[in-house]
């Protein structure tokens, strides 16, 4: 019986959240009279797909998508690497201070980005990375907080004796962390890499900040001068197409990575 109220209730909570995303995608099809039509029609009487079309006339959608990608997949990659690095250091490596440093560096998580928005924003102005791509790759390069700590937490489980033999049969650090840390704790990577891509293609507050020329603009300000500009002519089908196009990517990272987002998930439940 708990197993069937449990059922239920989970899949309530399905429906609401999927939904919205079966709505964005149904009104993308609709004529401009489906949308406001009462009772609601979620499914329309012909699926129009002009707007998919039109959506790369009205705007620079392709340059938002590849500005979206240079951005999200570059610090991704590259922060993902530097951030395992830095756990590895942490969690299995003996250095001074060593817990100081990442007490500290735990504090950092503590101040919210309001407070450094603005001394950023004079500093990259001062060297002239203002609408640029720079201001939005180049910080995260050097590794995620979150990331550093939870992969930090996942490597405690690793027993120090495998690395120790390592190390006797000669393999370096950076070895070492190729050979067998990377291997071990891919998982948990995995579910941190999609969640990280996921804020940074979602990011409205850094592109705006920064980016002026439309050339230069994210996805995500594409959409919303998108939602600006015909939001008032009431065209939302060419709206709902454009956030439908934004929203493909993240369903490839996840189908693409859900093995192992599931795994670690698994995995960390295991070892609680």
């Amino acid at each position: 019986m708990t197993d069937i109220i449990i059922f239920i209730l989970l899949s309530v909570g399905a429906v609401f959240m999927v939904a919205p995303l079966l709505w964005m995608f149904s009104t993308s099809f609709k004529d401009i009279q489906e949308v406001y039509a009462l009772p609601p029609v979620w499914i329309p009487e012909s699926f129009n797909a002009s707007k998919y079309i039109e959506i790369w006339e009205k705007g620079p959608l392709f340059s938002g998508i590849t500005n979206s990608l240079i951005v999200a997949v570059s610090v991704t990659v590259i922060g993902t690497l530097t951030s395992s690095l830095a756990a590895f250091a942490f969690g299995k490596m003996n250095f001074p201070f060593k817990n100081q440093l990442f007490l500290l560096l735990l504090t950092a998580m503590m101040i919210p980005y309001p407070v450094v928005m603005i001394p950023q924003f004079m500093i990259f102005s001062q060297i002239g990375w203002v609408d640029t791509l720079l201001p939005l790759i180049v910080p995260g390069l050097f590794g995620n907080i979150i990331m550093v700590f939870f992969l930090r937490q996942y490597l405690t489980s690793i027993p120090n004796s495998i690395i120790e033999a390592a190390k006797i049969d000669g393999c370096s650090y950076f070895k070492i962390f190729y050979k067998i840390i990377f291997p071990l704790v891919k998982p948990a990577v995995a579910a941190q890499l999609i969640l990280w891509f996921m804020a940074i293609w979602n990011d409205y507050l850094g592109p705006i900040l920064y980016l002026n020329s439309p050339e230069k603009q994210t996805l995500q300000l594409v959409i919303a001068n998108f939602n600006s500009a015909y939001a008032i002519q009431s065209d939302y089908p060419l709206i709902m197409a454009a956030s439908v196009v934004s929203l493909l990517p993240m369903l490839i990272v996840f189908i693409v990575f859900q093995k192992q987002i599931i795994e670690s998930v698994a995995i960390s439940g295991v070892k609680g």
